[in-house]
């Protein structure tokens, strides 16, 4: 199992809901192109309401409803490894905005004391590894 605490990088990446690639949605293939080289997490939130490059307000309220809303996709690893991912998505971003920030992964204390350890720095790859009643720890 990966564990991550420490120092990060966090990417987000702003597209719109309908931007496709290949005919499936953009947000999913960054999701699986993540997933597929290793990292350490990626999530995909939809947004209410915004605007990108081409001024266009897209709202999600009832009256004025958008088929394209905005959408980030939020992926954490280390800072090498986000790195590395970087070339893919200027193969599938051609309109959006990509952004790193700086940012520090912490485990709950219950999380802590369930795995009988301390924070560490880094990534730590521990397949396997099961407390004292025999769970797999995080």
């Amino acid at each position: 199992m990966t564990r991550l605490t420490g120092r990060a990088l966090r990417l987000t990446v702003f597209v719109g809901e309908s931007d496709t690639w290949h005919h499936k949605p953009l947000y999913s293939e960054i999701v699986h192109r993540a997933h597929a080289a290793g990292l350490a997490g990626a999530s995909v939130f939809r947004g209410v309401e915004g605007f990108g490059a081409s001024s266009l307000i897209h709202t999600s309220r009832l009256l004025s409803l958008s088929e394209d809303l905005p959408v980030a996709v939020v992926i954490v690893d280390t800072e090498p490894r986000v790195r590395a991912f970087l070339p893919q998505l200027d193969e599938l971003v051609t309109e959006g905005l990509v952004t790193l920030d700086d940012c520090e992964v912490i485990l709950p204390q219950s999380r802590l004391r369930s795995t009988g350890g301390t924070p560490t720095t880094g990534r730590e790859d521990t397949p396997g590894e099961t407390d004292a009643k025999g769970k797999r720890s995080l």
